[in-house]
């Protein structure tokens, strides 16, 4: 029976077991969170960003979540340097040209800012000149920071970023560091 473990991954910890880094130091792994055997990262979540992973012991299921030609959706929460414009919205939404090719159109949209976040450690750098605002974007394929790229790429610099969803599983209500068991269909 396949089983699947919903992780909300802090900031700074690798999306893995190990650490395979030379920054002399160990940094923090999926092992100081989750010690269920034989559960593997279906895909990956940046160090510097936080949020929904989704871990599995089924290797099938592993690469549909994780193999983009799968088009499963990954929801993120973006907090941006700057104030998106009905332009830069509709650019997201039609999809952006990247270093590595155009990215699929994307769901996109202005949001006021997420009251039930927890505080991020360390904190997010605010500049007094500068606002900051949030946008809510689901993509369907997931190359190397792409969610960051893509904002940059419409001039708003991703300060934080919060994956909330991937297919049908979602975030809800756990904090930073928290896991649990959850059904294989997301359901």
């Amino acid at each position: 029976m396949t089983r699947v473990i919903l992780f909300n991954k802090p900031f700074g910890v690798l999306s893995q077991f190990t650490d395979k880094g030379t920054e002399g130091s160990p940094r923090p792994t999926l092992s100081k969170y989750i010690k269920e055997p034989g559960f593997y990262p279906a895909g990956r979540l940046d160090r510097d960003s936080e949020g929904l992973m989704v871990l599995t012991d089924d290797g099938r299921l592993q690469a549909q979540i994780a193999n983009p030609k799968h088009k499963m959706s990954k929801t993120y929460l973006v907090q941006v340097e700057g104030i998106p414009s009905d332009t830069d919205i509709a650019t997201l939404r039609a999809g952006v040209t990247l270093k590595d090719g155009p990215t699929r159109p994307a769901k996109a949209e202005a949001i006021p800012s997420p009251d039930s976040l927890w505080p991020r450690d360390p904190p997010v750098r605010f500049r007094k000149t500068v606002p900051d605002s949030w946008i809510k974007i689901t993509i369907s394929e997931g190359r190397n920071r792409q969610v960051r790229r893509m904002a940059a790429s419409v001039g708003l610099p991703c300060l934080r970023l919060i994956r909330v969803q991937v297919g049908a599983w979602a975030l809800n209500d756990l904090v930073p560091g928290a896991w649990r068991f959850a059904s294989a269909t997301g359901r």
